[in-house]
C-alpha cells in the first residue's frame, strides 16, 4: 500500500505547501484537500498497516497540522486591504 500513496501524499505535501505560500485566498480549501489526503491514507494504512507508510503520514500530518495553526493566526483581510 506504501507504494500506491507514495506519490499522492508527497503530491499533496507540496501543492498544499505551495497554495499555501503563494496563494493565500486558497488556502482553506489547500488545507481541505490536505485533510482529505491524509484521510485516505488513514485508511489505506488501517487496511494494510506498514512502518514506511505510517511515517510518511505523521510527516503529512505534521506538515498539514503547522500549516493549519498558522492559518487560523493569521488575521483576515476585509475587501478593501484593511485589517479588522
Amino acid at each position: 500500500m506504501l507504494n500506491a500513496l507514495v506519490l499522492p501524499l508527497l503530491f499533496s505535501l507540496c501543492g498544499g505547501l505551495y497554495l499555501y505560500v503563494r496563494f493565500p485566498e486558497r488556502r482553506p480549501r489547500a488545507l481541505l484537500i490536505m485533510t482529505l489526503f491524509q484521510l485516505v491514507g488513514a485508511y489505506a494504512y488501517a487496511t494494510a498497516p506498514n512502518d514506511g507508510l505510517f511515517g510518511l503520514l505523521v510527516l503529512h500530518a505534521a506538515v498539514a497540522f503547522v500549516l493549519l495553526v498558522r492559518h487560523l493566526q493569521t488575521p483576515t483581510l476585509l475587501v478593501g486591504g484593511a485589517q479588522q
